[in-house]
């Protein structure tokens, strides 16, 4: 689980980040998955942006995100959803005590 300090501090690095993927209305499929999975291993930090046309709520499409791809929600404003995951292989964040 990430402390405040800790989310903060990935808050910070994310603010310049674009959205890497979009849930539209189809909602969130297993090959949106795979990818997020992936693009969290290779960047440990990721946005993903809600389209006006997704039907599902925000905190249950992030919750389902995150479930799936053992990922910790960082934070949720607006239509975009960041997550971390820390990498296994391409290990880039060194968060705070």
């Amino acid at each position: 689980m990430l402390t405040g300090k800790q989310k903060r501090f990935l808050r910070a690095k994310s603010h310049h980040e674009k959205p890497i993927v979009q849930v539209g209305k189809s909602g969130v499929t297993d090959n949106m998955i795979t990818q997020i999975d992936d693009a969290l291993e290779k960047r440990e930090l990721i946005k993903v942006k809600l389209l006006q046309n997704c039907s599902e709520d925000k905190h249950v499409v992030a919750e389902t995100i995150a479930d799936q791809t053992e990922a910790q929600i960082v934070q949720i404003i607006g239509n975009n959803i960041v997550f971390y995951k820390e990498s296994l292989e391409h290990k880039q964040l060194v968060l705070p005590e």
